[in-house]
């Protein structure tokens, strides 16, 4: 019977002995020296009613010239604000690629990332390397576009319904139409791939509302930044 060492001196490699299987240990992603861990959720105030088919709600531009970005789950959940109600229809959300970006979109509300308040994982992790216009957030509004070319095709999308009756004001209701936390991504194990973003590159959240009605997201991002010079793999 073979002997299997532990790849670094002439130990034997840990052995489960009952169902001959290798112990592990698992462990968080290697992000290099240099590298940092964040997740970040935003809110936006009273979304107006009627917004454009397709309007962008989220942005998150990449333009760092060495550095990547990793993105490791994209999350959304979208609430009545009022008691109006909706017209009947599908609510929809959707995250989807931007490439070639060459210019930031405008209107709701920028990021503040250079400062310490970029929710990093750990204390000593280095600021975000994202620009203080790279992330953006519709408040009240849709965003403008920018300069960027989305792909054809979404990664991700939520939905949920709008009925024509409104709920009563006197009486509590279950607000949600996208239930809050709903995924639109997610990097559910440690070798699935994740999105990886170089310079000018990031995605975008957009949103189709049926009219009338007012109401209110959240969205919550976890990403990683690193250096290809500093960790296998990643060039």
């Amino acid at each position: 019977m073979a002997v299997i060492q532990d790849g670094v001196g002439t130990t034997v490699a840990g052995v489960e002995s009952t169902h001959l299987a290798l112990r592990v240990a698992g462990r968080p992603m290697n992000l290099g020296a240099n590298g940092a861990s964040f997740a970040m959720s935003i809110r936006s105030g009273i979304m107006a009613a009627g917004l454009a088919v397709d309007s962008e709600i989220f942005q998150m531009r990449w333009t760092h010239a060495t550095f990547k970005m990793l993105l490791r789950s994209l999350t959304v959940g979208v609430v009545r604000a009022s008691a109006t109600a909706f017209a009947a229809g599908v609510f929809t959300v959707r995250s989807t690629v931007a490439r070639a970006w060459t210019a930031d979109g405008g209107a709701g509300v920028a990021i503040v990332m250079s400062t310490n308040n970029t929710n990093k994982r750990r204390t000593s992790f280095n600021l975000s390397k994202f620009s203080d216009t790279g992330i953006r957030k519709a408040d009240t509004a849709a965003l403008t576009a920018g300069t960027k070319q989305r792909d054809t095709n979404d990664f991700g999308a939520a939905l949920g319904f709008t009925g024509v009756v409104a709920p009563a004001a006197t009486v509590e209701v279950a607000p949600s139409i996208i239930a809050p936390g709903t995924y639109l991504w997610q990097r559910n194990t440690t070798d699935e791939y994740p999105f990886y973003f170089s310079t000018n590159e990031g995605l975008v959240i957009t949103a189709t509302v049926p009219a009338t009605g007012t109401w209110s997201y959240n969205i919550g991002v976890e990403w990683a930044e690193v250096d290809p010079a500093e960790v296998t793999g990643w060039a």
